[in-house]
Formats: structure tokens, C-alpha cells, sequence
């Protein structure tokens, strides 16, 4: 039962994520900004329900009992979710789930943003995924998923790194 509560719990988190992104992203269009590389935003999007759901009837068949992995996997979670928080807070009405860059786009760059680039996806989501994963005892999404998950979450790098420089000097 377990289980079942920590997997509603994560997608209320996630859906209200998804809640404060297309606010943010009406917000930007309406301001005249715009989408890059919208496509890479659908396999990421894609990804992450399918290793959730990956992971949860894994963890389902194997009946993991609360234990030390259980509970690392919370405590890696929570963490994910907090820089989650973290992150929105920082970039406030900048921040989506998908590649955007507004009109009159402002560099971020204090705080963390000064030392990591990317945050949200070496803070949020790549704990998250592990954390998910370690809760269900979901030895093989872990082993599997995550690298196919960072093969597409290199590539959106790649391409955020592209813009970025594109469109802010010095980036």
C-alpha cells in the first residue's frame, strides 16, 4: 500500500509542476516567446511518465518491504523535490518543462545558477528518477531507464546549451 500512496503523492507533485509550467508558458508566449526543439521536450516528457510507470509495476511485482533502500530513495526524493522548489523559485515565471526563450529573457544567474548549469536536471530530475526508483526497489528501470533517460537528457543540454549561447552573450 505503501507504494500506491508514494505514487500518487509523486504525481500530484509532478502534475502540480506541470500546473505552474503551463502558466509559465502561456505567460511567455504571450510576452512573444518562443519554443526550441519542442520535440526533444515530447521524448522527455515521454520518458518520465514511462519510467514512473515502468518503475512502479516493477516495484508492484516485487512487494519491497520499507527498508534502508526505501527509505534512501525517500530522503533522495524529498531532496529532488526541494531543489525542484528551489529552482521554480529562482527563475519564477521563466521556468517550464519545456525550452523557451522569452523576449525579453534575463539570464539567471545568481545563487546556484552561478556555480551549476542546469540545476533542475542534476538537482531535480536525475535524483528524482533514482530516488523513484530506489522507493520500488526497481532494480532494472534504474539500470536500464536512467541511461536511456540521460542519452535524451544529454541531447536537451546540448540543445539548451546551443540556444543559450545563441541568444546571451557571454553565456
Amino acid at each position: 500500500m505503501f507504494l500506491i500512496y508514494f505514487l500518487v503523492i509523486a504525481a500530484v507533485l509532478r502534475i502540480g509542476s506541470l500546473i505552474i509550467s503551463m502558466r509559465n508558458e502561456a505567460r511567455l508566449r504571450a510576452g512573444g516567446g518562443v519554443e526550441h526543439h519542442a520535440g526533444t521536450t515530447r521524448l522527455l516528457a515521454i520518458a518520465h511518465v514511462a519510467f514512473y510507470v515502468l518503475a512502479f509495476v516493477e516495484g508492484i511485482s516485487r512487494h519491497p518491504a520499507l527498508d534502508w533502500v526505501s527509505l534512501a530513495g525517500l530522503v533522495i526524493y524529498a531532496g529532488a523535490m526541494l531543489a525542484l522548489v528551489w529552482v521554480i523559485c529562482q527563475l519564477g515565471q521563466l521556468w517550464t518543462v519545456k525550452l523557451m526563450i522569452a523576449k525579453d529573457h534575463e539570464l539567471v544567474t545568481g545563487s546556484l545558477f552561478a556555480r551549476l548549469r542546469h540545476p533542475n536536471y542534476f538537482l531535480n530530475i536525475i535524483p528524482e528518477l533514482l530516488g523513484f526508483a530506489l522507493v520500488m526497489h526497481a532494480w532494472s528501470t534504474l539500470v536500464i531507464g536512467l541511461p536511456l533517460y540521460a542519452i535524451i537528457l544529454r541531447r536537451r543540454i546540448s540543445q539548451e546549451e546551443r540556444i543559450m549561447r545563441a541568444h546571451f552573450a557571454g553565456y
